[in-house]
C-alpha cells in the first residue's frame, strides 16, 4: 500500500474514565477481541493472578491501578489501531492530558450504576477543548445500576453532549439478557459464564414477534416502549456532529464478562476518524503530507531495567517514519538520526522499520528529547507546546547513604524528564538539594517506590510548606529575570529549563506579589 492508503487505515484513540469504572479491564478485552492476547488478565494484581497486559509497572500490578500511559497497537478489521491506555488516577492528570494530545478520538467509559463521575468530567473537558470525537461505553451492566435513559440524561446534562444509542440493553444486573443492535436489527443474547453471545436476527427489528419468545416477560413491555420512544425521538446518526465532538455513539455492556466489547469495536471501526491535522505556527499540517513530522508526548525511563533505557514516545503526525532516518529537531535546531525505534504492547517491544501518520513510535533516546519536542523533514515544523500543570505538593528527598547522593541525582533527573514530577533548585546552591513538586500525593508515592525498586536507593521524603508555584513573565511573555518585590523570605528558584519560578506557601502571598509587581504576570505554567 502507498502512503495515502496506509495513513487512511490508522486509528489512534484513548480511553478516559473515572477510577474503578473498568478502564483497564475493557482495555484487556479490546486486546483479546483484537487477537493480541489469548487470555485477558485479572486487573487486581492479587497473588497468583495474571497482571493486566497494559499495566506493566510493578507498582501498577501490585495496586491494580494504572499509573503510566501504555501504548498498545493491534490490527482490527483492516485498521491499524493505536490504543493509548491513560492513567485513571487524578494525581496523574498531566500525563493523561499529554496522552490525549496524541489521540484523534476517545472512548469514554462510564459505570452504569454511577453515571458521569468527577474524573470523567475533567477528562471529557480536555477532549472537548479539542473538539475530539467521543464514543461512550456504559459498563457493568451485569450489576444493578441506573436506567439507560437516566444514563443518557446524565451524560447530556453533565457534559452537554448528545448521545445516540447504537445498542440498547434488555434487563440489568443478574437479570441482564443482552443487547439489541438498532442498526443491525440483531439481538445479542448473553449467558452468565460465557463471553460468546447468541446472535438472533430480527428481520422486523424490535417489533419482530420472535423477540417476545425469548424476552423475559418483566422486561419485554418496557423494552418495546423504550424502542418506540427512541425511534420516534431520535434523528439518524449525524457523523458530522460526532466528528465535532457534539454527539456520541453509545453502547452498553460488561467489560468483566466481555459482553458488548466486540460491538463497541465494530462501532469504533465504522465511525472513528483517521489521523487528524495538527497546528504548526498557525498552519495546518495534514496527515497525508509526504514530509514526515511528529511530536514527543511522553518519556519513560527504565522500561528495560537491564539497560537503564529512556524511551521518547513519538506521535507521527504526517508522512512516513523510517528507522534510521535523519530529521530536524525543532528546539535544538539540529539534525539527528532516529536510529533505534520500537512499537509496543505495554512493555513488550519490537523493532519497527516504518510507521505512518497516526502511529506511535518509541524512540530510544540518549537525552535529545523533552516532552513537546517536534521533529520533521522538509519545511520547518513546530507543533503547539504541551502545557504543564502547576504542582500543589512539594518536598525534598533525603538519602541515608551519602555516597549514593550522585546516583540519586541522576535517578531523579531521569524521572523528572518523564514529566510526572517537577524539579526546582536555588541557582546559588545548584541541583544537589532540589525541591520536587507534584500535583497529587500518589505521584510522590510512585517516585519513592521507583527510586527504591528500580534504583535500589533508600530514600525518604521531607514535606515542605509550599502550596503553589508560579512562573513570572514580563509583558512580552518572556521569563522575568529581574528582581521581584515581595516578602522578605521570597526566594526565586529555577526549573529544569532554567526558567525563574517562585514557590509560595499561601494564596495571599501570590496576591501580594501581584500587587507589588504590576508589570509582571505570574503564570500557572510556562
Amino acid at each position: 500500500m502507498g502512503l495515502k492508503e496506509e495513513v487512511a487505515r490508522r486509528r489512534t484513540f484513548a480511553i478516559i474514565s473515572h477510577p474503578d469504572a473498568g478502564k483497564t479491564t475493557i482495555t484487556e478485552k479490546i486486546l483479546y477481541e483484537g487477537g493480541i492476547i489469548r487470555e485477558a488478565g485479572e486487573v487486581k494484581g492479587k497473588k497468583g493472578t495474571k497482571a493486566a497486559t497494559s499495566d506493566w509497572m510493578t507498582m501498577e500490578q501490585e495496586r491494580g491501578v494504572s499509573i503510566t500511559s501504555s501504548v498498545l497497537q493491534f490490527d482490527y478489521e483492516g485498521l491499524r489501531v493505536n490504543l493509548l491506555d491513560t492513567p485513571g488516577h487524578k494525581d496523574f492528570g498531566e500525563d493523561t492530558y499529554r496522552t490525549l494530545m496524541a489521540a484523534d478520538s476517545a472512548a469514554m467509559l462510564i459505570d452504569a450504576a454511577k453515571g458521569v463521575e468527577a474524573r470523567t468530567r475533567q477528562l471529557f473537558e480536555a477532549c472537548h477543548r479539542r473538539k475530539m470525537p467521543i464514543f461512550t461505553f456504559a459498563n457493568k451492566m451485569d450489576r444493578e445500576g441506573k436506567d439507560p435513559f437516566e444514563l443518557i440524561d446524565d451524560v447530556e446534562k453533565t457534559l452537554g453532549m448528545d448521545c445516540y444509542p447504537v445498542t440498547w440493553p434488555m434487563g440489568i444486573g443478574d437479570r441482564f439478557q443482552g443487547l439489541y443492535h438498532r442498526d443491525q436489527k440483531v439481538f445479542y443474547k448473553y449467558t452468565k459464564g460465557s463471553d460468546v453471545a447468541e446472535k438472533i436476527d430480527l428481520p422486523d427489528g424490535w417489533k419482530d414477534p420472535l423477540l417476545k419468545t425469548f424476552a423475559h416477560p418483566d422486561f419485554y413491555e418496557s423494552f418495546c416502549n423504550a424502542m418506540d420512544l427512541l425511534d420516534g425521538a431520535l434523528p439518524p446518526f449525524d457523523l458530522v456532529r460526532f466528528l465535532r465532538g457534539e454527539l456520541s455513539p453509545l453502547t452498553f455492556g460488561s467489560a468483566k464478562n466481555n459482553w458488548g466489547v466486540d460491538l463497541f469495536l465494530e462501532i469504533f471501526a465504522k465511525y472513528s476518524p483517521g489521523p487528524q491535522a495538527r497546528t504548526s505556527q498557525g498552519e495546518m499540517v495534514e496527515a497525508q503530507t509526504s514530509n514526515f513530522s511528529g511530536f514527543v508526548f511522553k518519556i519513560q525511563a527504565n522500561m528495560d531495567r537491564k539497560h537503564r533505557d529512556r524511551v521518547a514516545f513519538l506521535r507521527v503526525v504526517s508522512g512516513k517514519f523510517e528507522r534510521g532516518m535523519k530529521v530536524s529537531h525543532s528546539r535544538l535546531a539540529k539534525e539527528i538520526r532516529l536510529a533505534y525505534a520500537n512499537q509496543f504492547l505495554a512493555q513488550d517491544r519490537e523493532t519497527v522499520d516504518e510507521a505512518y501518520a497516526g502511529d506511535i513510535v518509541g524512540i530510544n533516546d540518549t537525552g535529545n528529547f523533552r516532552i513537546g519536542d517536534t521533529v520533521y523533514t522538509g519545511k520547518r515544523v513546530e507543533f503547539d507546546s504541551i502545557p504543564r500543570f502547576s504542582p500543589e505538593l512539594f518536598g525534598r528527598l533525603k538519602i541515608k547513604d551519602a555516597l549514593k547522593r550522585q546516583t540519586l541525582q541522576k535517578a531523579v533527573s531521569q524521572l523528572v524528564e518523564e514529566g510526572t514530577v517537577q524539579l526546582f533548585f536555588d541557582p546559588l546552591v545548584g541541583k544537589q538539594d532540589a525541591i520536587l513538586g507534584v500535583v497529587g500525593q500518589l505521584q510522590f508515592d510512585v517516585l519513592l517506590f521507583r527510586l527504591n525498586d528500580e534504583y535500589k536507593l533508600d530514600v525518604k521524603l521531607e514535606n515542605l510548606a509550599y502550596q503553589l508555584a508560579r512562573w513570572p513573565v514580563d509583558k512580552s511573555g518572556k521569563p522575568f529575570l529581574g528582581d521581584l518585590k515581595g516578602p522578605s523570605q521570597l526566594r526565586v528558584f529555577r526549573d529544569v529549563f532554567e526558567h525563574p519560578v517562585v514557590l509560595l506557601e499561601r494564596e495571599w502571598d501570590l496576591g501580594f506579589l501581584k500587587e507589588k509587581n504590576p508589570d509582571v504576570e505570574f503564570l500557572i505554567s510556562i
